[in-house]
């Protein structure tokens, strides 16, 4: 008679969404593995179909309450294309500087409030707090600048309304910016000093052999434009996305497994960012990368937090850059008229390369819209990494077991509602000697 144990974790706080992982270990063998993700779909696609496209830079951001920035990106920049809607360089300018917002608003939370506890075995952020203050004030500090950023261009940090086709609704006078750039280059320091201190937490180490993908720009490092390029040979334009990317509906899951055509799944990020766009760093993140070389030699995904640490560097030295070359355009906006046509776009959010494809008719309605999220794209990797996980973890205690396998989802910072448009745990173990009978 087979011996079967079950380990369950109730849903996991610390991740966006809800979900559950199933894994059924044979000796040392892991037979089966689920990341069922069972959030209800949310039909965004469907809903937007019919709606004038002005609409889409608001509704968009209901998608996500963290990286609204980078759906109403890659929803606009589609958009221009079809209608042909010259962006004014300063314009562009002030886009990057609002994503800069967004990822620091995103990567400090992940990597302060979500992925800490991890590495210091605490439950929260709140017994972080008690032993490590400055470090946890220093992250709220930063956090609430990239926030600031969002609320100057957006006009709230949460859903902004801020952004429309042809740039934005206004403009933030020059006294808004100076204050912004004094603030950014205070705190720079404290960014540098809160890298550090994560470069002294004892982090694992998984290191993988794993496909790396992310947008390369020709002399930028990437957020709103650039090709899709990856550590193993790709390089396609966001068009040609179908000719590399396939999904794949899993029965365990309401979130679409992604897979690369005929070699299978991989990894999007800022982990990917970083190894594929090093020589695109500014000054200072490129020295923390060059200081904390040796964890990103082979891909690893606990080596993410070390990736957002560098990017939040990035990002202001991003923001100061915009800042202080900035001067302002004749207008918040460029003038479009609407035309039937279909166009595809790719913008980083926090978590990775979120895919955009609009068809639209001559008077400017949506008639199809295809939205990919990044969760959605490592969700395949996500599982591959537990199976190379499993075998060193099922023999541990169960509160052990448990954690490694939190943690280990948290390295990719999922976004399962985004992905539905975690953590419940299922082991089940089986006598090696019985199963075979």
């Amino acid at each position: 008679m087979s011996e079967t144990r079950t380990l369950v974790v109730h849903p996991v706080t610390r991740v966006e969404g809800h979900g559950a992982l199933h894994l059924t270990v044979e000796g040392t063998r892991v037979t089966d593995l689920r990341l069922e993700i069972f959030e209800p779909p949310r039909f965004f696609e469907s809903a937007l179909r019919g709606r004038d496209v002005s609409e889409l830079p608001d509704l968009v951001t209901r998608i996500c309450g963290i990286c609204p920035a980078a759906y109403q990106m890659s929803v606009v920049h589609a958009l221009e294309a079809i209608f042909q809607v010259e962006v004014h360089p300063q314009v562009r300018a002030l886009r990057r500087l609002y994503y800069a917002g967004e990822w620091l608003e995103s990567h400090l939370l992940h990597m302060m409030l979500l992925a800490a506890p991890d590495f210091l075995g605490l439950d929260d952020v709140m017994g972080i707090a008690r032993v490590h203050p400055a470090e946890v004030n220093r992250a709220l500090t930063l956090r609430d600048l990239g926030n600031r950023i969002l609320r100057m261009l957006g006009g709230r940090s949460v859903n902004p309304v801020g952004v429309r086709i042809g740039g934005f609704w206004n403009l933030p006078s020059r006294a808004e910016l100076n204050a912004l750039a004094e603030d950014l280059r205070r705190e720079r320091g404290g960014a540098e000093a809160l890298l550090h201190w994560f470069a002294s937490l004892p982090v694992p180490r998984r290191p993988q052999d794993i496909e790396l993908v992310a947008m390369r720009h020709a002399d930028e490092y990437p957020m709103n434009e650039g090709r899709i390029v990856s550590s193993h040979g790709l390089a396609l334009a966001a068009s040609e996305f179908d000719q590399a990317f396939e999904e794949k509906q899993v029965p365990h899951s309401t979130a679409m497994h992604w897979r690369i055509h005929g070699r299978g799944a991989y990894m999007v990020g800022p982990l990917a960012r970083v190894m594929l766009n090093a020589d695109r760093l500014a000054p200072t993140a490129a020295a923390a990368f060059a200081e904390l070389s040796d964890r990103f030699a082979t891909p690893d995904p606990a080596a993410s937090v070390f990736a957002r640490g560098i990017e939040v560097l990035q990002a202001i030295d991003e923001a100061i850059h915009v800042i202080d070359s900035f001067e302002p355009p004749p207008a918040p906006a460029a003038d479009w008229s609407p035309k039937a046509g279909s166009a595809s776009w790719v913008t980083e959010a926090p978590r990775g390369i979120l895919y955009n494809a609009v068809q639209t008719d001559a008077v400017g309605h949506v008639l199809q819209i295809r939205i990919i999220p990044p969760t959605a794209q490592n969700q395949a990797r996500i599982e591959d990494d537990l199976r190379a996980l499993a075998p060193g973890i099922v023999n541990l205690p169960e509160h052990e077991a448990r954690r490694a396998c939190e943690a280990a989802i948290r390295d990719y910072d999922p976004c399962i509602s985004c992905a539905t448009h975690f953590l419940k745990l299922d082991i089940e173990r089986r006598d090696a000697a019985c199963a075979s009978e």
